[in-house]
């Protein structure tokens, strides 16, 4: 008999990130660290050209994590067994998506 763990885990749609969940997980948690850092620097009162550099480095990381969740959508959903119909919605979303992150 399967637990309600193993049937949700059964259930779950593939997406194109699920192979390197694990990295994405811990390059999330790794963001989040940079984050509290800088409310650290922000408490101790450093000096604002150094919480910027950090601020620019938190949003170069979100970058590669966005890109490579499109990498893995393009490749995973775009590209495998989506009629043209379908496929030219996606790329509409995806760059809906895209647009709203280089804004």
């Amino acid at each position: 008999m399967t637990t309600t763990a193993e049937s949700t885990r059964t259930t779950r749609p593939t997406r194109g990130y699920t192979a390197t969940k694990d990295q994405l997980q811990n390059r999330l948690r790794r963001i989040e660290g940079q984050v509290r850092g800088i409310q650290t620097m922000v408490d101790e009162d450093r000096w604002c050209p150094d919480i910027l550099q950090q601020i620019a480095a938190i949003q170069a990381a979100l970058d590669k994590v966005a890109l490579g969740l499109t990498e893995g959508h393009v490749k995973h959903c775009m590209a495998v067994g989506v009629d043209e119909r379908r496929r030219a919605e996606m790329t509409d979303e995806l760059m809906q998506a895209l647009g709203r992150i280089v804004r």
